[in-house]
C-alpha cells in the first residue's frame, strides 16, 4: 500500500481528509468507482487466495479454531462472491441526499432534513476477509472513507484485498486515502482507532463477544455494537415434524460459524416425544453433536448431557444445545434469560403464539416459521451488510447502506430573523 503516513494516526487523518472529497462524490462516480474495484478484485484473485493461503497455514500452526478457519477462507469462488457483492452494493439506490422531513416555518423558513455520510467509519473485526471488501464498499458507497483494523489471523489476505481496492480507486480517479488500514500496526494500531474520536466518527466491531466488549467500553469513538450470536428456536406445541427438522438442520448446519446460526433448541413438552427423536437424529446425521437435558436424553439416542454453560454458549460449530420446556412462557423466559438479542425464531401453526412471540421477543430479529439464517444484509435485501446490530440506538439488526449515514437539517430562509 503506497502511504506517505508513517503512524496509523496519519492514515486516519489522511481518511479524514479524503472523506471530504468522496463525500461530494456523484451517485454515478460512486457506482463506477465500485465496478472498478469488482473488476480489480476479479483480476487479483490468485494473488488473494496466495496470500489467505499463508494466513491459513500459519493459523493452523497457531491453533486458529475451526470455526475462525473457515471465517478466514477465500478460495477462488469466495474472491469472486466478495467481486460480485460490490457490484451488488454498486447498483443498491445511493443513500446520500435523501429527504427524511421537509417542512416550511410559520416566517416561511424552508426545512429540509436530508441524508449525509459519517465521514470516516471505523471496524475492527477478526478473521473475516470478507469484511474488508463488504466494509470498504459500503462506506464509499455510502460517501465514506474507511480505516480498518482486520487482526492479525487475515493480515496478508487483508492486505493484498486493501492494496486491490486502493488501486482500483486510484485508477478510477477517486482518492485511494479513503481505504486505509492500521493492520500493520498490529494491537497498537486497533487502539489509535479506539481513540481517533474526532477523527473516526463511528466505529463498528465483528467478531467475538470478547472482541466487541473491548471496543464497546474501551472506545472513545461512538461504537455501534455488533453482537454475539445466542441464537434461539423454539418448536411449539403445534410445530409441524417437517418445518421443525428441516428449519433446524439449515439453522444449525448450512453455515454453523457464523452468528445467525442455531445454538438453542427449545422444545414444548407437549411435542417433545413427537419431535424430539426425528429433529435430533437429523442433526446427528449431518455431523451435529447435540447438547441435551434429561427430558431430551430420556427421548433421543446420541445426546450428550448439556450443562448450564451449554445455554448461554455460542458454539459456531456443529453443536447445539436442546432443552424441553414446559410452555411458551418458560421458552419465553429461557431467551429472555440467554438470548444476546440476535435473532430468535418459533416453529408453530398456532397464529396467537406466533404473534405473541414476535411482539414479546426482544431480539434485533424475531422470527415465525423460518430459518434463523436469514438473518443477513444480502438476504434482506441490502447487498452486503456491515454487521448485525444488537443495540437499540441508531440501527438494529443488518445494517446496510442507510445506516452508514447521519443526518443534517438544511434551512433556507429570505432573511428572516427569530423575534
Amino acid at each position: 500500500m503506497t502511504t506517505t503516513a508513517t503512524t496509523a494516526r496519519e492514515r486516519m487523518l489522511l481518511a479524514k481528509e479524503a472523506a471530504r472529497s468522496v463525500g461530494l462524490l456523484t451517485d454515478a462516480s460512486k457506482r463506477d468507482a465500485l465496478r472498478v474495484i469488482a473488476s480489480a478484485i476479479d483480476k487479483a484473485a490468485a494473488e488473494i487466495v496466495a496470500a489467505n493461503v499463508e494466513d491459513l497455514e500459519r493459523g493452523r500452526t497457531d491453533g486458529l479454531s475451526v470455526a475462525l478457519q473457515d471465517r478466514l477462507r477465500l478460495d477462488e469462488p469466495r474472491v469472486l462472491a466478495l467481486a460480485a457483492a460490490v457490484r451488488e452494493i454498486a447498483e443498491l439506490p445511493d443513500p446520500v441526499g435523501r429527504v427524511l422531513d421537509r417542512r416550511t416555518l410559520a416566517n416561511g423558513v424552508e426545512l429540509t432534513k436530508v441524508a449525509v455520510p459519517f465521514g470516516v467509519v471505523g471496524s475492527i473485526y477478526e478473521a473475516r476477509p470478507n469484511v474488508t471488501v463488504d466494509i470498504a464498499a459500503l462506506a464509499l458507497r455510502s460517501g465514506n472513507a474507511v480505516v480498518l483494523r482486520g487482526g492479525s489471523a487475515a493480515e496478508r489476505t487483508n492486505a493484498a484485498l486493501v492494496r486491490t481496492m486502493r488501486g482500483a480507486l486510484a485508477d478510477c480517479g477517486v482518492d485511494p486515502e479513503a481505504i486505509q488500514t492500521v493492520d500493520d500496526f498490529g494491537r497498537e494500531g486497533a487502539r489509535e482507532l479506539m481513540q481517533a474520536r474526532g477523527v473516526v466518527d463511528v466505529l463498528v466491531p465483528r467478531g467475538s463477544a470478547q472482541l466487541i466488549e473491548t471496543v464497546v467500553t474501551e472506545s472513545l469513538v461512538p461504537v455501534i455494537e455488533t453482537g454475539a450470536g445466542v441464537v434461539h428456536i423454539v418448536l411449539d406445541a403445534s410445530a409441524p415434524l417437517d418445518w421443525s427438522r428441516d428449519i433446524v438442520v439449515n439453522a444449525k448446519t448450512q453455515r454453523p460459524s457464523v452468528c445467525n446460526s442455531v445454538e438453542t433448541v427449545l422444545v414444548h413438552r407437549d411435542a417433545a416425544a413427537r419431535l424430539v427423536p426425528p429433529v435430533v437424529e437429523a442433526l446427528i446425521a449431518q455431523g451435529v453433536t447435540v447438547h441435551g437435558d434429561e427430558a431430551v436424553r430420556s427421548v433421543a439416542d446420541g445426546v450428550t448431557p448439556a450443562t448450564d454453560e451449554d445455554w448461554a454458549t455460542e458454539y459456531l460449530s456443529l453443536d447445539i444445545a436442546m432443552k424441553v420446556v414446559e410452555d411458551l412462557d418458560e421458552a419465553l423466559a429461557h431467551i429472555r434469560r440467554y438470548s444476546t438479542h440476535h435473532t430468535e425464531s418459533i416453529i408453530t401453526q398456532d397464529a396467537a403464539n406466533a404473534e405473541r412471540f414476535l411482539a414479546e421477543v426482544d431480539s434485533a430479529v424475531v422470527m415465525a416459521n423460518a430459518s434463523t439464517r436469514f438473518t443477513d444484509g444480502g438476504e434482506f435485501g441490502f447487498g452486503a451488510e456491515v454487521g448485525i446490530s444488537t443495540q437499540k440506538l441508531h440501527a438494529r439488526g443488518p445494517m446496510g447502506l442507510a445506516e452508514l449515514t447521519s443526518t443534517k437539517w438544511l434551512a433556507r430562509g429570505d432573511g428572516q430573523v427569530r423575534a
